[in-house]
């Protein structure tokens, strides 16, 4: 099987994935249409990635043991239903239940399985082919969002939710049915083995001190993004005086910058080594915080601040399923990495949190205090396991 066959597949299923990312697109029609609060409506949102994130660890676990194409092919089903459904909602409990639980649980069951199997094929460059396979989700929202505007100008919102349900699922289950594990992976086959590194078991994992302190150091490293993500327009129009529709052309350029982010930082993490970039990264991040909490903003600088931000959010999680991979293994990588995605899923609640409490320009000093805190534990991490591991 020709490997690239793989990426294809996982493309096309990011894609979709990643259109989650346009959520804010809804919250305007649905407050027309059915006359809710944008603040219950966007809670939906925080539901989804939620639930997301918890799933991950669901389909690392499932799809370590009967292989991606079934996990994948079940979460786009799931994901596709929950968008079935939610055209039909009329309360937000029901929008809740529907797009959040049902259609985040589908994004979570979907969204490991390319990672996990496309590290399996490109043993010898993880760092560039996770970026090529999370790039996907990181556009995701760029490429959906003129589709889902043209739908509901033409069909209002509801109808919209039906037509991207039938859309997700012929991309996802689709592209599931290129995931399949190389030979040595087959599901059940412990008997081969491509590499002499050692293959942790999820206990094993998390038994060693190294696994805590990655998982910090994501977290870290993903609050910033998510606090910047989360208030890009607020942030635009509150600290750099611009108009709303100045400032929201901040959504589209982190989500170009992030897609861009994966891609690069990821190979040159191949390149220089995964403790060199991060490192850099989180200087990169430090000072690009301090400055958006000292210096007046101009519209320029916004962007560019925005976009930084951007592209290291994009190679944080680019390197970290690579990182994951070299640490513990590839064998039980989608239970393994499910779990350290889940500083993922805390950094969603913790970076809006703390830009709620302190208010843009201290959190963005907490944001600086964190990066610099993820230099730290980076230089403890132990320079053996990286020679032990990928063979340097």
């Amino acid at each position: 099987m020709n490997r690239w066959l793989v990426v294809f597949g996982s493309i096309c299923i990011q894609l979709s994935l990643g259109a989650v990312y346009a959520w804010s697109l809804f919250n305007q029609p649905l407050a027309e249409t059915f006359g809710w609060s944008i603040d219950d409506i966007v809670i939906t949102f925080s539901i989804t990635i939620a639930t997301f994130a918890f799933f991950t660890m669901i389909a690392g676990k499932l799809q370590d043991k009967i292989g991606p194409r079934w996990v994948a092919s079940i979460g786009g089903f799931l994901l596709g239903t929950g968008l079935l459904l939610s055209s039909q909602a009329s309360t937000l409990t029901e929008l809740y239940l529907y797009y959040g639980l049902i259609g985040g649980a589908g994004i979570g069951m979907a969204y490991v399985c390319p990672i996990a199997t496309c590290v399996k094929w490109f043993p010898e460059k993880k760092g560039f082919i996770s970026g090529i396979a999370v790039a996907g989700f990181g556009a995701g929202g760029l490429v959906f969002k003129p589709i889902i505007l043209a739908l509901m100008e033409s069909f209002g919102v509801s109808n919209t939710f039906l037509y991207l349900g039938i859309i997700y699922i012929v991309l996802v289950v689709g592209g599931a049915q290129f995931l399949k594990n190389p030979p040595a992976y087959s599901t059940g086959d412990e008997s081969h083995s491509t590499t002499s590194q050692k293959d942790f078991t999820t206990k094993e994992m998390l038994r060693e001190r190294s696994f805590y302190a990655l998982w910090i150091m994501f977290l870290m490293g993903c609050t910033s993004g998510l606090m910047v993500i989360s208030f890009a327009v607020d942030i635009g129009v509150q600290i750099a005086n611009l108009t709303i529709e100045s400032a929201a052309t901040a959504v589209m350029v982190i989500a170009i910058f992030n897609a861009g982010g994966r891609i690069i930082l990821g190979t040159l993490s191949d390149k220089f080594g995964r403790k060199p970039v991060l490192s850099a990264m989180y200087i990169c991040s430090s000072l690009i915080m301090l400055g958006m909490s000292l210096i007046p903003m101009s519209y320029l600088l916004f962007l560019l601040f925005v976009s930084l931000i951007g592209f290291n959010f994009g190679g944080f999680l680019a390197i970290f399923p690579s990182i994951t991979a070299e640490f513990y293994g590839t064998k039980n990588i989608g239970l393994n990495y499910g779990l350290m995605y889940q500083a993922y899923g805390v950094a969603a609640f913790v970076g809006p949190f703390i830009a709620t409490t302190f208010g843009f320009t201290t959190a963005f000093l907490v944001a600086v205090a964190l990066n610099i805190g993820g230099v730290l534990v980076a230089t403890q991490l132990r320079t053996h396991s990286y020679t032990t591991v990928s063979g340097r």
